[in-house]
């Protein structure tokens, strides 16, 4: 008895940690919960006396959850492709800067580092599901390829060039720079914004930026990413025009420094921002209201 009360105690221990990987791995809060929640679902759904089997439930919850978030992805590709507009992850709050009633939102279960900016978020996005579970789990969380093998059913040696292959892909994407610098010049960007300045707008925008904008239908933005500092500046500026009575805040966004918007209180849209040599190089901009549910409780 005392065995089942432990495995039993053991898996629900395990909540946390599998957000956090079901995140990384989904780039959906939502999806993410979801899975986890399935995960669970199967662990209790299991015969006591097979659970009293399993030697570690954290083990066993992961390799579930490591195989629901691969099959989510497959058949993510497929509804991408009818998404209207590009799809982006959906962007994280710093629980720190909310208020909330309670722990219960599983956006406050996850760690935020450098493997949920994001510019990493998005450049998993271009890996295999195969490539993102084995990546993920390998040089993020620090599982070994025993264990990430089963979840792929592969041989450790295929998981580990899967990894190496998606570390190439990964490149440069984790190194964010200095939180002081980016802040600055996030606030300068808010500044020449809300001043509807596009001479200094393009100053702090390399000449080849890209901003790509996910509305999801829901939400009025571009559905083509708007290319180059100049174009980027005017359409900000034609936003700005467009929406009076917008607030802007400078806000943690996965980590980094970025911007909210705010109309009559509720956030509208939520901006992260990644810099090259000092400039911004690029802008994502999530308007889709079912991806910013974490937000609504802003101060």
């Amino acid at each position: 008895m005392g065995t089942a009360a432990s495995s039993t105690d053991g898996a629900a221990g395990e909540r946390r940690q599998l957000v956090n990987i079901a995140y990384r791995l989904l780039g959906s809060v939502t999806e993410a919960e979801d899975a986890v929640q399935d995960a669970y679902a199967r662990w209790y759904g299991l015969p006591r006396s097979r659970q009293e089997e399993i030697v570690s439930p954290g083990a066993w919850l992961t390799t579930v959850t490591g195989r629901i978030c691969l099959d989510l992805l497959g058949s993510a590709r497929a509804r991408r492709e009818r998404y209207v507009g590009p799809w982006l992850p959906e962007p994280l709050p710093d629980s720190a800067e909310w208020n909330r009633a309670d722990g219960a939102d599983p956006a406050d279960q996850i760690v935020v580092d450098e493997s949920v900016t994001m510019a990493f978020l998005v450049v998993l996005e271009s890996m295999t599901p195969a490539e993102r579970v084995a990546f993920v789990l390998h040089d993020v969380f620090r599982y070994p390829f025993a264990e990430i093998a089963g979840i792929l059913d592969r041989t450790p040696v295929a998981c580990k060039q899967l990894a190496s292959s998606a570390r190439r892909r990964a490149g440069a994407a984790r190194a964010p720079g200095t939180a002081a610098g980016r802040t600055d010049v996030v606030r300068h960007i808010k500044e020449a914004w809300e001043a509807k300045d596009i001479t200094t707008l393009v100053g702090l925008l390399d000449p080849a930026a890209v901003m790509t904008a996910d509305g999801g239908g829901m939400a009025g933005t571009v559905l083509r990413p708007v290319e180059g500092g100049a174009r980027i500046a005017q359409y900000m500026v034609a936003i700005a025009d467009k929406a009076p009575g917008l607030e802007l805040l400078e806000r943690s966004v996965n980590g980094t420094p970025g911007l909210v918007a705010r109309r009559a209180g509720a956030v509208v849209t939520v901006a992260s921002f990644d810099l090259s040599g000092g400039r911004v190089s690029r802008i994502w901009v999530v308007r889709n209201p079912e991806k910013l549910r974490p937000w609504v409780r802003e101060k």
